[in-house]
């Protein structure tokens, strides 16, 4: 990791020079092998974009590029888990990015290039790349939220702004309410965003969380779950953001642009979007809020600085005008470029108009904590529980005591493919008897049966494979990769101990 960081300074330097007109064509030239990561129905766009640089980039580079469908929820946790077996150029969500910052994983923008995206993209999605001062990766769009589609035969259009109005459509038609409730903290955050709720997290210049200031546990917080619980109890109630349930009785998805393609194959000329409707406690009108994300594109640091310098002039040119008004054409994304959001194709897709037009009720995607989703996803469940207000409390009082636990983590954890790779989840904490640590855990069958031993809530680790005395004929030395990480041949349950001070780990399997 440290390695990884030290070739991303040196990286800075190489990009500011030829940022500033110290680099020649001669510098950059040559053929260069990469591995692009990105969303499976862009792959083909992609190797054709890649084709063009090569055929008009004036810095003489050619890439061999093999490009890969790894989408931008899945890219994150497959790069930390081996940031050197990871893309060289690969897309993400930004709910990833601090995590990918603290990994190592991400190469600063230079000078030149940073001045560029900013003064080219919307104000948030810049601000969603950014840590710090610094720019660490390439927005990519500005569509990242969600928004209503439905179906015109049900829903009348006078009803399209009143949650009880399309609810009573819905049961008299026998129809589903698709909205992700009941499984989804990024849907979930709309009911308290309505009520004026707020969760914004600080973090420090390497990405670490630092506080947090949430009321959701709060008088606001029971009036959304008030509304929450409309659409809870109704028997339209169907926690899904699948377009495809318009195939499977469904008039109302609430979802994103990403769904456009194949909902409008479903419902053709009935296909309607539009903003997210409002909701009505004590008499009083709450507009459904959203969260405003983007997708973003990231450079991997790279050993050799004039093929990373390459690669920031292959991912400018990825996310540039002309790049993103491509995905739009193919895709219909929601280019984060200000100048191809301003084209008339973009802002006639019906997606695009709902998205802009929910805008003005979301809420800008910063970063958060990455224990943060498995949290408050849980909300839905605890309030569709809940009797009435007291149980409604007991469900925020519970959500806002595993928020505030957050920041008072201590010792060692094991985290790894077996708890999703989260770094603050204090159930695979290590019992710790004077400085030596121990946990048993069960291990269970994956792609990558792999974790490392870290301080509670970051990604700190002097301690892996390399540190283990016994045990290893229980482990995969080639996947330890340079992160060290401790990776087990077989799923079963292994109990593992580490000695602090001697920096010993041994490994058996019960």
């Amino acid at each position: 990791m440290k390695r990884i960081l030290a070739i991303a300074l040196s990286l800075v330097m190489v990009l500011a020079l030829v940022a500033c007109g110290g680099g020649k064509k001669s510098e950059l030239a040559g053929t260069y092998d990469i591995k692009v990561w990105c969303a499976e129905n862009i792959v083909d766009l992609t190797k054709q974009q890649i084709e063009d640089f090569n055929k008009n980039n004036e810095f003489g580079i050619t890439f061999n590029a093999t490009v890969e469908p790894v989408g931008e929820g899945d890219a994150a946790t497959q790069m930390i888990v081996d940031v050197d077996a990871g893309g060289d150029i690969f897309c993400f969500a930004q709910d990833q990015f601090a995590r990918l910052v603290q990994a190592g994983a991400l190469s600063k923008l230079g000078v030149e290039a940073g001045k560029n995206v900013k003064e080219s993209n919307d104000a948030d999605a810049v601000a969603a790349a950014t840590m710090g001062e610094d720019l660490y990766a390439y927005p990519m769009t500005a569509d990242n939220g969600f928004f209503m589609y439905y179906d015109k035969s049900v829903i009348p259009e006078e009803h399209i702004d009143s949650l009880e109005d399309i609810l009573a459509d819905c049961e008299a038609a026998g129809k589903y309410f698709a909205f992700e409730t009941n499984t989804s903290a990024w849907y979930i955050a709309s009911w308290f965003f309505a009520t004026g709720c707020k969760s914004e997290w600080t973090t420090d210049a390497d990405g670490n969380f630092t506080a947090v200031n949430d009321t959701f546990d709060s008088d606001a917080g029971i009036i959304a779950c008030k509304g929450m619980k409309k659409l809870l109890d109704s028997p339209a109630n169907l926690s899904s953001s699948d377009g495809a349930a318009f195939a499977k009785n469904a008039a109302v998805v609430v979802t994103g642009t990403w769904a456009f393609t194949g909902i409008k194959e479903i419902l053709g000329d009935n296909m309607g979007a539009a903003d997210l409707p409002s909701f009505t406690v004590d008499g009083q009108s709450y507009h459904l809020g959203s969260f405003k994300g983007f997708k973003l594109m990231g450079v991997k640091p790279q050993d050799d600085a004039n093929k990373g310098a390459a690669l920031h002039k292959l991912a400018q040119y990825l996310t540039s005008e002309q790049g993103q008004l491509e995905r739009f054409n193919a895709v219909a994304w929601g280019p984060s470029n200000t100048a191809a959001l301003a084209k008339d194709e973009v802002q006639a897709n019906t997606a695009i108009a709902a998205v802009v037009a929910q805008g003005q009720y979301a809420t800008p995607q910063g970063q958060i904590h990455g224990s943060w989703w498995n949290i408050a996803k849980v909300i839905g469940d605890d309030v569709a529980a809940a009797n009435d207000d007291a149980g409604l409390k007991e469900a925020l009082d519970n959500y806002k005591a595993k928020i505030d636990a957050l920041f008072g983590m201590t010792g060692y954890i094991f985290v790894g493919a077996w708890n999703g790779w989260d770094n603050a989840d204090m159930s695979v904490k290590m019992e710790d008897n004077n400085g030596v640590l121990t946990i048993t855990l069960d291990v269970p069958e994956s792609d990558f049966m792999g974790g490392r031993i870290v301080t509670a809530g970051t990604w700190d680790t002097d301690l892996g494979f390399a540190q283990v005395t016994e045990g290893a004929d229980l482990l995969n030395a080639e996947a330890a990769g340079d992160d060290n990480n401790i990776v087990f041949l077989a799923a079963g349950n292994y109990t593992v101990t580490c000695d602090t001070t001697a920096k010993t780990i041994t490994i058996v399997k019960n």
